[in-house]
C-alpha cells in the first residue's frame, strides 16, 4: 500500500529574491527567479518527495499571476480581510475583451528545465478571477461576456499545462469556504461551484484525473480569512465538482472526526483526497510520527484507494509573505513524506494479515 504524496504550491522565497522583486531592474529579475527556481527544485527533490513544484517563485501571487502587467486593470478591488488584520486586495478589471496576460504553463515550462521529477502545476479557478469584475459594470461588456471569456481563459490556463506534461493541474479555490463568510445562504458558493464547472466539464475524463482542487481556509502571514466557517457546511458542495482530485485542508482543523466523516459522506468512487497532514501556519515542524497518526486517523474514514496526504496549504502564497522560512518548510515537508511512509508500511501489514 503506497499511499501517495504531493506538495500545494509553494515556497518562501528568499530574502534577496523579495529585496529584487521589489527594486530589481527586469533582466537582473529574471536572473535571479531563473536563480530560485533551479535552487528550490534541487531542495524539493532532496527532500524524497515525489512530486515537485516551482515553489511558485516567480509568481506575484498565486490569485494574481494571469492579471500581472496587464493594462486593462486598475487597483481598488474587493479586499479579502485576514484575522490579524490585514487585508489583500483584488484589482478590478477597466475594459474587454477579458483575456489573461500570463499562463500558469510559463512557469511550468521554466520547471521542468531543471527538474528530475514530476512536477505539479497549480492556476487560480475561475471563480476567484471573476471578482474583478466591477458592481457597476463596464460599458459595451456586459458581465455575461466577461464570464464567457473567463470560462475560456481559465480552459486554456489549464489545457496549456495538460499539454506540457504537467503532472497534475491544481486549481485553488480558497475563496470557496470564504464565500459563506460572505454569504452564509450559500447562493455565491453555488455561482462558485457552478462557474468552476463549466471549465471542468470541457475536460475529457482522463483529463479530469490529473485536474484537483485545493481549498484551504487562505494561509497568509500565518493568519486565515474564514477558519470560523463550519468546514462542513462547504465540504458536500466541493465534491460537486468534476475533478478527480481534492487537496484538503485538516491538519489545522480543531475537530478532524468531523471533517473526515463529511468527507467519507460525500466521497464518490472516483475521486482521490489529499489529506492535509502538515499546518503550514504552525511554526513547530511535525514528527513523523505525528504525520503517520494523521493518516492512520484518515484511513478510517477514506478508503486507501482514494487516500493522499498533502500539506494544508502553499507555505507563502503572497511573495512578500515571510512568516515561514524556507528551513521550515523543507523540514515539514520531509516530515509528510516520512510520515506518509510510514502510515503506508502499517497500513499494508494491515491488509497483509487480513489477506
Amino acid at each position: 500500500m503506497n499511499i501517495p504524496t504531493e506538495p500545494i504550491g509553494s515556497i518562501p522565497r528568499s530574502a534577496e529574491l523579495i529585496s529584487a522583486i521589489a527594486s530589481a531592474e527586469p533582466r537582473q529579475l529574471e536572473y535571479l527567479f531563473e536563480r530560485a527556481i533551479e535552487s528550490t527544485i534541487r531542495e524539493f527533490e532532496n527532500t524524497g518527495s515525489p512530486v515537485i513544484t516551482d515553489g511558485e517563485q516567480s509568481k506575484p501571487s498565486f490569485v494574481t499571476y494571469p492579471l500581472h502587467g496587464s493594462p486593462d486593470i486598475r487597483e481598488g478591488g474587493i479586499k479579502i480581510p485576514f484575522a490579524d488584520g490585514h487585508f489583500r486586495q483584488l484589482p478590478l478589471l477597466v475594459k474587454g475583451p477579458f483575456r489573461y496576460r500570463n499562463y500558469a504553463e510559463q512557469y511550468l515550462e521554466k520547471a521542468r528545465k531543471y527538474a528530475q521529477l514530476p512536477v505539479k502545476q497549480a492556476i487560480i479557478s475561475a471563480s476567484a478571477i471573476s471578482l474583478i469584475y466591477p458592481p457597476e459594470g463596464i460599458e459595451g461588456y456586459p458581465q455575461q461576456a466577461f464570464i464567457e471569456d473567463l470560462v475560456n481563459e481559465c480552459e486554456k490556463d489549464i489545457r496549456l499545462c495538460l499539454e506540457n506534461n504537467a503532472y497534475k493541474v491544481q486549481m485553488d479555490f480558497t475563496e470557496g469556504r470564504l464565500s459563506l463568510k460572505l454569504d452564509p445562504s450559500g447562493g455565491v458558493l453555488r455561482q462558485f461551484i457552478e462557474l468552476n464547472n463549466r471549465v471542468f466539464k470541457r475536460f475529457s475524463k482522463d483529463d479530469q484525473k490529473r485536474i484537483g482542487i485545493h481549498v484551504c481556509p487562505g494561509g497568509d502571514h500565518d493568519s486565515t480569512h474564514s477558519a470560523d466557517v463550519d468546514y462542513t457546511q462547504f465540504l458536500p458542495a466541493l465534491f460537486t465538482l468534476n475533478v478527480g482530485n481534492f487537496y484538503l485542508q485538516l491538519a489545522s482543523e480543531a475537530d478532524h472526526k468531523k471533517v473526515l466523516q463529511t468527507v467519507k459522506e460525500n466521497l464518490k468512487p472516483d475521486q482521490m483526497v489529499f489529506i492535509g497532514v502538515i499546518d503550514v501556519i504552525n511554526p513547530n515542524v511535525e514528527t513523523a510520527e505525528e504525520v503517520r497518526d494523521r493518516i492512520l486517523e484518515a484511513a478510517q474514514y477514506i478508503p486507501l484507494n482514494q487516500l493522499g496526504t498533502t500539506d494544508d496549504c502553499g507555505f507563502s502564497p503572497f511573495c512578500d509573505d515571510v512568516s515561514t522560512t524556507r528551513e521550515t518548510a523543507f523540514a515539514k515537508i520531509r516530515s509528510r513524506i516520512e510520515g506518509t511512509r510510514l502510515a503506508s508500511e502499517i497500513l499494508t501489514k494491515k491488509l497483509e494479515a487480513v489477506s
